[in-house]
């Protein structure tokens, strides 16, 4: 081989390694930078995700509260309710706080069915069902007409398994925040 050819052959050889050196920089550039964007969109999905998860951790959290808050005043206005059968001096007024207070109730209870898993809604419905019968029975005693096996009594120890109940919706709803064990 001359030495004009050897020459030429070395230029070639330089040249394709130079092009061939930029080629695979570029390509390790690009190669990195699909790195990058994967996990900066990785990133951003798991953000994404966190966002949604606290959103929804946050607006059952308030709906606990609301539902808690009305069931106990519900409670508090249906022992007051109670209180004025039994001693036979019931006014318009307790009739209608205990109603504003029921028909609260019922629409954080009908809130909360939209939101809240299964065991807390099981508990939920627990305590507004119970609540409810013992509203029927203190407005019938009330209006002097109950049904067979509605007495006084019977709607006070009602009363005292309401706050049963109450307890246990309370903690299923701190349960599913994980609050309680």
């Amino acid at each position: 081989m001359s030495s004009s050819t050897s020459a030429l052959v070395i230029a070639l050889l330089g040249i394709t390694g130079t092009l061939t050196s930029a080629l695979l920089t570029q390509r390790s550039a690009n190669n990195s930078k699909i790195r990058e964007l994967e996990r900066a969109d990785q990133q951003r999905r798991e953000e994404r995700a966190y966002q949604t998860e606290r959103v929804t951790i946050e607006g059952r959290r308030a709906s606990y509260v609301a539902l808690n808050i009305a069931a106990r005043l519900y409670q508090t206005a249906l022992t007051n309710y109670f209180v004025a059968v039994r001693a036979g001096v019931v006014t318009d007024e307790i009739r209608t706080d205990v109603d504003e207070m029921r028909r609260d109730h019922r629409a954080r209870h009908a809130e909360a069915q939209m939101l809240v898993p299964d065991p807390v809604l099981i508990a939920a419905g627990a305590v507004n069902s119970h609540l409810g019968n013992l509203y029927g029975i203190l407005r019938r005693l009330d209006l002097g007409d109950p049904e067979s096996g509605e007495t006084i009594e019977v709607a006070g120890e009602m009363r005292v398994v309401s706050w049963d109940l109450l307890t246990e919706m309370r903690t299923a709803m701190r349960r599913d925040l994980g609050i309680a064990p």
